[in-house]
């Protein structure tokens, strides 16, 4: 019998064994690649078809994008509201969304429902009609939120600092304007649609609790359209970075409030230094406990919140570090971050704070095992990087085994104020 009076042990994150669930892998009938995670309690399931359809394929600004969000506004058999209908009748959420490479079409509901959900999902993407109506409405709500957006200095500044990493011409660097939307046809969408959907590349993943008959299920919905596995291969992006490396913007005559961005660019997720440095970011920037939070927000009050981040991209990357402070303190607040980076390249991080990063990073990645939601999207960051289960298990020994020795190197190698783009808007 457990004696009460007595406290369990307490135990670090970091002397937790993780395990990754291993997804199974199988093809459809056209070669479709499908991940599918069979796990949890709860009779749910999430699907994922990921098409090789974001804005690196486009030849015309924002077409990509206003195709993926067309594709639930009406088909030759169905509106956009029965569209929507037929989802919310079986308590269904159908979302999308479109990144640099990749759009998505994201589907969760009871797994008993499956079986009526897919065929709607098919005809989404077979069978879009993208009308003259649904895309002025879409032109017209576009061009609202992005005027709207033009106001906020944090949305500018957001923007801009990619272009100045990446240029304006990479598909991570370019930005919309209005003439850009205004310059939207059916013609183009459709041609896209069909290039890029109808005939494109698609991975498919799929997690929940899951009927044995899976396979046949998504071959009968999926296995026999023209998607495939080796078509629309990935576009090579140069990096055309801006001469200059600061930037003052005025973008509000009464703003009390600078957007400070300050970024570099980075390797990606198949260097050996990546994993690494997300343990040193964390330190720096990556958390609420972090050396930025503590100096920035606490010490000297002149923001709510600053963090640092890699950003999560398939080719090039950047490592990025965001905040907005008032305007009288954007200045200062820019040279306690060069601050932070000099500690870092001169002191070594002491253990007892190296073990609360380690402790924090475990526990990310508990949560992120949590659920068969969770699991898969480990698995999709993975896959959709180039990557293999290695990965998973390699970045787990790194945060257990990193030194403060290697930090600081890392420090020295990475954190360098003259090789970070500066800018604040206000």
């Amino acid at each position: 019998m457990l004696n009460r009076t007595i406290a369990p042990p307490i135990k670090d994150a970091v002397d937790f064994d993780l395990q990754l669930k291993p997804c199974t892998y199988f093809e459809l009938d056209n070669g479709v690649p499908v991940y599918a995670l069979d796990a949890g309690t709860q009779e749910v399931f999430q699907l994922e078809l990921v098409f090789y359809a974001g804005n690196a394929f486009e030849q015309q600004k924002t077409v990509a994008s206003a195709t993926n969000f067309l594709l639930k506004n009406g088909t030759s058999t169905k509106t956009a509201f029965e569209i929507n209908e037929a989802f919310e009748y079986y308590g269904a959420y159908c979302n999308r969304a479109c990144y640099n490479e990749t759009a998505v079409i994201n589907l969760s509901s009871l797994s008993k429902h499956l079986d009526q959900l897919l065929p709607v999902i098919k005809e989404m993407i077979t069978d879009s009609i993208f009308s003259e109506e649904e895309l002025a409405t879409y032109k017209q709500n576009s061009k609202q939120r992005l005027s709207v957006n033009l106001k906020k200095s944090e949305f500018v500044a957001g923007r801009l600092i990619d272009a100045y990493v990446y240029g304006e011409q990479h598909p991570y660097g370019v930005y919309t304007n209005p003439e850009d939307i205004d310059a939207l046809t059916t013609a183009a969408i459709k041609t896209f649609f069909n290039e890029y959907y109808l005939n494109g590349k698609c991975i498919i993943f799929i997690s929940g609790k899951l009927p044995d008959q899976i396979q046949t299920i998504l071959n009968i919905n999926f296995g026999g359209l023209s998607i495939g596995a080796n078509k629309n291969p990935l576009p090579v992006s140069t990096i055309q970075p801006a001469e200059q490396k600061k930037y003052r913007i005025s973008n509000d005559v009464d703003g009390v409030q600078g957007a400070i961005r300050l970024a570099r660019e980075f390797p990606n997720r198949r260097h050996p230094d990546f994993m690494k440095v997300m343990v040193l970011n964390t330190v720096f920037g990556g958390y609420f406990g972090s050396r930025l939070m503590s100096n920035i927000r606490e010490d000297k009050g002149y923001t709510y919140g600053i963090h640092s981040y890699i950003q999560n991209h398939l080719q090039q990357t950047a490592w990025m570090i965001s905040t907005e402070a008032g305007k009288d303190v954007s200045e200062a607040t820019v040279e306690e971050v060069y601050k932070e980076m000099k500690i870092l390249q001169e002191e070594l991080v002491d253990e007892e704070e190296l073990l609360l990063v380690r402790n924090y990073l475990i526990g990310t990645i508990l949560g992120d095992l949590d659920g068969p939601f969770q699991l898969m999207g480990r698995w999709k960051n993975i896959i959709l990087n180039g990557l293999s289960e290695n990965y998973f298990y390699d970045s787990v020994q790194t945060i257990k085994t990193i030194s403060a020795e290697e930090l600081r190197e890392l420090a020295k190698k990475y954190l360098n104020p003259e090789d970070f783009y500066e800018l604040i808007v206000i």
